[in-house]
């Protein structure tokens, strides 16, 4: 069968291979040559992809002429070579995929018809918990509990692993999914049959944009997004806005990737490139090595952007080359990007961009993040003074509206090891070295151990009442640190492996010791966790942790040795050695020649070869798993763990239609930065929460509660779970924390409760909130949650970009108000009624409609509001109820 050749542009390579030219292309679009690298990228999959169905001619033509400053209404059909996903999203994705299956046996169809039509790899990551930490039985015991507690769940993805074709599973124990990715998963360049083409891929986990420090245009995607591409559907975005970002100069003596990281992210936030991409060029971006790429292209979600993409060069080559790739491989890879004219930083003035930011790496100095938000940078030697007047800020300002009189208060205690220890406010209790971010990067984790060292030889200690923790994101860190001889000196502070998971960063820090939880909910004391992860939302790392430091490892030891973050480590001591002389920061930082040193030691390629084969002999605990069987998944009815979600009760073949919304209710109405770790919790199941009763009620003992990202699969649980996070603040109650409402009856109750008394009474339900709603993980069950609560409409000031796209993906329309118009101006307190006039079957893209608001008294007020329905497709998925149905019926129906 002959390939479709649009424009002509396919082309051979000497031995016979083909590919889809874009030099070709641009004979006949001239422009394409000066077209941002990740666009072009984007277009030879819009290119090769061309089958005059799902992907049209007129689809390359307007993504082939595109402008840098234009209205953006182009739909993009982009057609993923792979896919990738974590288990917390992973597992109800395919507990998704189950149900469809069982939903197609039930037509009397072929169940085998629900079959990924790309490459899946899903990488078992983020169940671990730091329930042991300070000790050399830490990593075992965190695993043993793991699989104990996981068990079921295991079973289940090993039942997907042989009723799926394109399934695979990377065991437990081996690393995080974005460095598992770039260090093994990532190939750069793909062929199928006799055509090369460009890696790519979307993702159920945001931080997917790690991929594009290699040159690969990827990004996260909601799960259900990701179900969809999987089945054969193109993942579609409107046209972006490409934001160039000019590096130039070099990084300073003392400064370290994560801070240039955290200075990228307030730099990208202060130019709203929110679901923008972001393209780095010029001289400082060539001279960065990957690693350092990977780490900034990493902290794109908390940038705002869909990408934070670094185009391809020989630094990729080499990385490439490092992580034990095959040298064929590499020599392919090379000639296929050069063929294309794709090879090279691009140097100002090469490539039109929407905009350009400058930045003059020399400028970037040692920084951290917080404590509540990954884009609020301080310089390090500004932290005491940032902490001190945090404190006292209103809680709306992002503070934490204490009295100044308050600061100073400590307490003394005894921990359940017999230790002393003394806490105040701003008391580090959590000390995390975590996260892909960078644990991904040999530079700054061997920096931590060279930090560790020189502690330890003169002397210092970590404080009795902090918990460090190691976690690193492959066992190609253990190696390097081992080799290095590094790992002794963090042992000796405590920073022992705990486990090759997400751990702190995603909220599974584990407990707190019992007598240093007590003192701080005692005395409603602000204390803080330090991390070198990428997210710090409030009760996201530990429930009772209300202050929370992005930084570099090396920092993360640092202030684990001070004990504190009221301290400027720029000059005041760390602490004192063994004489009693104070020690400093500088003291003990290593230099640039130190690192580089380490590095040249201890990276090498056969260690990633021997570490990223036969994973199975690494974890026997795996093997030991037994599998069900069977193209069809027998879900059990006593399982608290799985269960065949409501999302095809009832299906038919036919889609429904769109009506307008009236008489609903309000559920919710929340301020700016509700975030899916508001929405959606991932960490601790509290026992007197609805998910907490209903597990209680189903015979499961509080210590074996998991947590709410292990639960996922299970709807009963997650739906209860919905808007319950401890820190969520519901105006309705005059901005009261927890997941609390009012009930029809006007009286205060959970918000599961209330829903489920409001949808017995038939009545539709609204939330509305403020800015950046949604912002955070890519994370399904804020969108799935939302809808089985029996909210129809979410307005909000602005969207997160995944958030959105989840929520009409689930059939929940996303209304936007006009600048200028909030809930505090309507003077909305959630006794009103809400209908959503002009909602009718004629419904275009980012339509205006009409919010008609019924006050308690009577009166009426009309607000004009903007659809969040951005795209031809979303109307296609909203009609049929979401994204699944839509799908489904799709595939029902060719075959």
């Amino acid at each position: 069968m002959s390939l479709p050749n649009p424009f002509n542009t396919l082309q051979s390579f000497a031995d016979g291979k083909q590919f889809y030219s874009l030099p070709e292309l641009a004979k006949q679009f001239p422009g394409v040559a000066r077209l941002p690298v990740s666009i072009r990228l984007v277009l030879e999959a819009v290119l090769r992809n061309c089958d005059g169905k799902r992907v049209l001619e007129s689809n390359i033509r307007e993504l082939a002429s595109w402008k840098p400053t234009e209205a953006r209404t182009a739909e993009i059909p982009f057609v993923v070579a792979r896919i990738v996903l974590q288990d917390f999203t992973g597992v109800p994705l395919l507990v998704d995929l189950a149900a469809m299956r069982s939903a197609v046996a039930k037509l009397g169809k072929n169940p085998k018809i629900i079959e990924p039509l790309v490459p899946v790899d899903l990488v078992v990551d983020h169940s671990v918990q730091v329930d042991f930490a300070g000790n050399a039985e830490a990593l075992a015991k965190n695993l043993d509990l793991e699989f104990s507690r996981n068990r079921e769940r295991y079973q289940f993805l090993k039942w997907g692993m042989q009723a799926f074709d394109t399934f695979k599973v990377v065991p437990p124990g081996i690393g995080i999914v974005h460095q598992v990715n770039l260090e093994y998963l990532a190939k750069g360049v793909l062929s199928q049959g006799a055509v090369w083409y460009p890696d790519t891929l979307v993702g159920t986990d945001s931080h997917t944009t790690m991929i594009n420090g290699i040159g690969i245009v990827g990004w996260g995607v909601g799960g259900i997004e990701a179900e969809a591409g999987m089945l054969g559907q193109p993942v579609y975005f409107l046209t972006p806005d490409v934001v160039g970002v000019h590096l130039t100069g070099a990084l300073k003596e003392g400064v370290t990737a994560t801070d240039l990281a955290l200075t990228v992210t307030q730099l990208m936030r202060k130019a709203k490139v929110v679901g923008k991409f972001v393209e780095f060029f010029g001289p400082g971006a060539a001279a960065l090595p990957v690693v350092d790429r990977a780490t900034i292209a990493n902290m794109a979600p908390e940038y705002g952007a869909t990408m934070g993409f670094f185009p391809i060069d020989a630094e990729c080559s080499n990385y490439l080359r490092a992580t034990g790739r095959d040298e064929k491989h590499i020599a392919t890879y090379e000639a296929y990007y050069k063929a294309q004219g794709l090879w090279g930083i691009p140097e100002k003035g090469a490539v039109d961009y929407s905009q350009v930011v400058e930045l003059d790496l020399a400028t970037v100095v040692p920084s951290v993040a917080g404590p509540k938000r990954p884009q609020d940078r301080i310089e390090l030697g500004s932290l005491r003074r940032e902490f001190f007047s945090a404190f006292q800020r209103p809680v709306a300002e992002n503070g934490f509206g204490k009295a100044r009189a308050d600061f100073a208060r400590s307490v003394k205690l005894e921990t359940t090891a017999k230790k002393k220890a003394k806490l105040g406010n701003g008391s580090v209790v959590i000390a995390a070295i975590t996260s892909c971010t960078n644990t991904s990067n040999p530079s700054v984790m061997l920096a931590a151990g060279l930090l560790a060292k020189k502690a330890v030889e003169k002397g210092l200690k970590v404080n009795p009442a902090v918990k460090a923790s190691l976690a690193p994101g492959s066992r190609v860190v253990t190696d390097y640190l081992k080799k290095t001889g590094l790992q002794p000196y963090l042992n000796k502070l405590r920073f022992n492996t705990v486990g090759y998971g997400c751990t702190t960063c995603i909220g599974n820090s584990g407990p707190l010791d019992a007598a240093i939880e007590d003192t701080i909910v005692k005395n409603d004391l602000i204390t803080a966790s330090v991390l070198s992860g990428n997210r710090n939302f409030e009760a996201r790392v530990h429930q009772n942790v209300k202050s929370n430091f992005l930084m570099s490892p090396p920092l993360v030891v640092a202030f684990a040795l001070a004990g504190r973050v009221d301290i400027d480590l720029s000059c005041e001591p760390i602490g004192n050695d063994k004489t009693g002389a104070p020690v400093y920061l500088a003291d003990i930082w290593p230099s640039l020649t130190e690192i580089r040193d380490a590095m040249q030691s201890a990276l090498k390629p056969e260690v990633f070869r021997k570490l990223y084969r036969n994973f199975a002999a690494q974890n026997p605990k795996w093997n030991e798993i037994p599998s069900s069987v069977g193209n069809v998944y027998a879900f059990e009815a006593n399982s608290t763990y799985i269960q065949e979600p409501p999302f095809f009760t009832n299906f038919g073949l036919t889609p429904g239609s769109i009506q307008p919304i009236t008489g609903a209710r309000a559920l919710g109405i929340f301020g700016d930065s509700v975030t899916t770790d508001h929405i959606s919790p991932a960490g601790a199941i509290k026992k007197s929460s609805p998910a907490g009763k209903f597990l209680t009620d189903n015979g499961v003992a509080f210590e074996d509660f998991n947590s709410y990202g292990s639960r996922r699969g299970n709807d009963r649980i997650m739906t209860r779970g919905t808007f319950a996070n401890v820190r969520i603040k519901n105006l309705m109650l005059g901005g009261k924390e927890g997941g609390n409402t009012l009930g029809p009856d006007g009286a205060e109750t959970s918000i599961y409760d209330a829903s489920m008394a409001w949808q017995a009474q038939g009545v539709p339900l609204i939330v509305i909130a403020g800015q950046e709603y949604g912002t955070g993980s890519s994370r399904d069950w804020a969108a799935k949650g939302t809808n089985l609560l029996g909210v129809k409409v979410v307005v909000a000031q602005s969207f997160e970009r995944i958030h959105r796209s989840n929520l009409v993906g689930m059939g929940v329309l996303p209304l936007q108000f006009k600048d200028g118009t909030t809930a505090q101006t309507l003077q909305l307190d959630g006794t009103e009624t809400y209908d959503v006039v002009g909602l009718t079957a004629a419904i275009k893209p980012q339509q205006d409609l009409t919010l008609k608001i019924t006050r308690k008294d009577g009166t009426v007020e009309n607000v004009e509001v903007r659809c969040r329905i951005d795209t031809p497709i979303e109307i296609d998925y909203y009609q049929h109820g979401g994204i699944l149905p839509y799908v489904l019926r799709q595939i029902v129906a060719q075959n």
